[in-house]
């Protein structure tokens, strides 16, 4: 058997009402919150250790236990994120027409075509290390992850970040390059 178990059920469980925030405004926070890092550990404290040392059981409890453990961190989390917000309004205010139409065009056509043609650099690259050739994958070989063949072996290029995923997204056969862009160039890591 397979049961969820919604966000609002356990907000209920535990008498925690949601506030209600305008539309849009919960992403721009967010936002805001990731450029000020507002709520890092060492601002706020590292949640999942406070949360083990905790001795209660209820959320009044743990606001109390907390605001006691950490006093300023919801001010200093809440200073941070304001300042970010200044500064993306004033940022807001200089987006027009044109800049947008400059940022999709950069994304749209260079971004994706750099971000996707560097595959034959790293598939060139590899091959060069071989002294093998390379090519890219077909449409019926991308849909099963691979990304190209070096010699006969198939190739999948990935994000580093990619090795931290707990669970891939699918699966594939054949060898795994991860590669990290850097402000020199790219990293690529693979078996020899």
């Amino acid at each position: 058997m397979k049961i969820t178990i919604t966000d609002d059920k356990i907000r209920e469980y535990f008498q925690a009402h949601a506030p209600e925030f305008p539309k849009y405004t919960t992403p721009l926070l967010n936002l805001a919150n990731q450029y000020a890092q507002g709520t890092r550990p060492q601002v706020v404290g590292q949640m999942s250790e406070l949360i083990q040392e905790f001795p209660g059981r209820t959320l009044a409890e743990w606001k109390t236990w907390y605001l006691k453990q950490h006093p300023d961190a919801i001010g200093a989390a809440t200073d941070r994120i304001v300042s970010m917000v200044e500064k993306l309004r004033i940022a807001m205010g200089k987006i027009d027409t044109q800049m947008i139409r400059q940022w999709v065009e950069d994304l749209v056509i260079v971004k994706t075509f750099v971000g996707l043609s560097f595959q034959g650099v790293v598939l060139a690259q590899i091959a060069e290390m071989r002294g093998a050739t390379y090519r890219f994958a077909q449409p019926n070989e991308e849909a099963r992850g691979i990304d190209g063949f070096v010699g006969d072996s198939p190739i999948s290029i990935k994000p580093y970040t990619y090795k931290s995923m707990d669970r891939l997204p699918e699966t594939i056969k054949g060898e795994i390059v991860f590669y990290r862009k850097t402000k020199k160039g790219i990293v690529i890591e693979f078996d020899e």
